[in-house]
């Protein structure tokens, strides 16, 4: 039985700040965890919380993984990027070239997120988190294919999308990696069995997931847990 996404599992040297700034940039209430850190259920529900956990080694080098937001117009796009440099964001330079409209920001502990120009057609009909976008191979696109359930809405070469088939964003794996792995993803998936924990962790490892501590990986070596 395929599980669901509980959280968007985000590292942070300040959760609450974190959780503030994301706050302003999408809306919604946050609301202190239980087990430390924050909450944020996002004003356009996408199907799961982002949580902010206390970390107190700080970032080294690019995400594996990055939120795209989406726009509905240049002023729409506008609006998005003024609030989140108000909110204490910046701009990213990933190499982008001037040609390119979609706009690429930081938030304040460096992680990196696109807000998306509003003609874009991929994203169309998503709501303002467009897509959860990762480094992953195709192998690891068909993992969570089985593991969620979800479709698969695009799969061309090494490049694949799945997504719910309720909507909300689209979780999308841009092929290998290229750049080496440095220590544990600072975002991450926290996933919720539907029934038996045992008997969903065992299907998850024989569709090739493995065993890290706490942690499982994905056939890319990303962290996600099992609740």
């Amino acid at each position: 039985m395929p599980c669901d996404v509980a959280a968007l599992c985000v590292d942070a040297l300040d959760p609450e700040r974190l959780a503030r700034f994301w706050s302003v940039v999408l809306g919604g209430a946050v609301v202190p965890d239980p087990e430390g850190g924050s909450f944020l259920d996002p004003a356009d529900d996408p199907g799961f919380r982002l949580r902010f956990v206390p970390t107190t080694v700080p970032g080294s080098g690019r995400n594996r993984i990055h939120l795209d937001l989406t726009s509905t117009s240049q002023e729409d796009q506008d609006a998005i990027v003024a609030r989140a440099l108000a909110a204490g964001g910046r701009p990213f330079d990933v190499g982008q070239l001037p040609e390119e409209r979609h706009m690429v920001l930081a938030d304040p502990e460096g992680n990196e997120f696109c807000v998306i120009e509003p003609e874009n057609r991929f994203l169309a009909g998503c709501g303002p988190i467009g897509a959860l976008s990762g480094d992953g191979s195709q192998a690891a696109g068909y993992f969570w294919r089985d593991a969620l359930g979800w479709p698969l809405v695009w799969g061309e070469g090494t490049e694949t999308a799945v997504q719910s088939p309720a909507g909300g964003p689209k979780f999308t794996w841009g092929g290998d990696p290229v750049e080496p792995k440095r220590g544990r993803n600072r975002w991450r998936l926290d996933l919720r069995a539907r029934g038996d924990r045992r008997a969903e962790l065992d299907r998850l490892l024989a569709l090739g997931a493995r065993a890290d501590g706490s942690d499982l990986l994905d056939p890319s070596g990303n962290e996600f847990r099992l609740l």
